[in-house]
């Protein structure tokens, strides 16, 4: 594919606010993806450029996130592991499994998702009391499930993530962030890898792009440390409103 300056400039902002609200609270494939797209790269393309700009950005945000303390490693680890399992058997299902089936599963599962959002206490501001090894394999396995997702399909992957590990894991807002950030890159890093391999990344456009993501990323962190649960609500309630009018559009059309 050639590339010409409008191209960068569709996709450069766009992943730059992509990131920005995936930092905060996922789901900033549903801004970056579409600009790939938009600018008139292939779609499997469009995947593995895209997972190339958001693997880069999110180590920015993991990491600001553990510098501030709200990511702990050790315990993040096995659910990373997970994840990057999953994601890669999620890449090997997009190749068998049809997209639509996915689709009509996520319409499902939004409004479900959007009532934990807005109970009172769906999303707590600090780590509830619950035995440590339930919590592990429950974050394992949500993430095992999250990274499948996010290896086949993608958008809101991370979204999925904070709210299964703070509604069922019961992290704190922010510590919950710091690990769906851990957890995210492992699931990009699988897809990235997958899909670099056969070939289906734009090297310079994702690079390029990258660096944006790596300040939409950065200044997210920042508002998810400064702000936690008062700022994650709201966007991740967006989020999913988006994905699901998104979602049931793609079925209907």
């Amino acid at each position: 594919m050639e590339l010409d300056l409008i191209t960068f400039l569709i996709v450069c902002p766009l992943v730059f606010l992509g990131a920005l609200v995936d930092a905060v609270a996922g789901g900033g494939g549903l801004i970056a993806l579409p600009a790939y797209l938009l600018a008139g790269v292939p779609a499997h393309m469009a995947l593995g450029t895209n997972k190339c700009s958001s693997c880069l950005g999110t180590v920015v945000s993991a990491f600001r996130l553990w510098r501030a303390g709200y990511l702990h490693v050790g315990a993040a680890l096995p659910a990373v592991v997970c994840a990057f399992l999953g994601s890669v058997g999620g890449a090997k299902a997009a190749l068998l499994v049809p997209e639509h089936v996915f689709q009509i599963l996520l319409v499902v599962m939004l409004p479900v998702a959007a009532f934990f959002v807005f109970r009172k206490k769906a999303i707590p501001a600090e780590r509830e009391p619950m035995d440590e090894r339930r919590r592990l394999m429950i974050i394992a396995l949500s993430a095992l499930v999250c990274g499948a997702y996010d290896g086949f399909y993608g958008p809101g992957a991370g979204t999925f993530m904070l709210l299964a590990f703070t509604f069922w894991g019961r992290l704190g807002v922010k510590e919950a962030s710091g690990e769906m950030k851990a957890v995210n890159l492992a699931s990009n890093t699988a897809a990235f890898v997958t899909f670099a391999a056969t070939g289906e990344v734009i090297w310079a456009l994702g690079l390029t792009a990258a660096l944006f993501g790596i300040a939409g990323h950065y200044i997210g962190a920042g508002l998810v440390i400064k702000n936690g649960t008062r700022i994650v609500r709201p966007i991740i309630a967006v989020v999913l409103v988006i994905l699901f009018v998104k979602t049931g559009w793609e079925l209907l059309a």
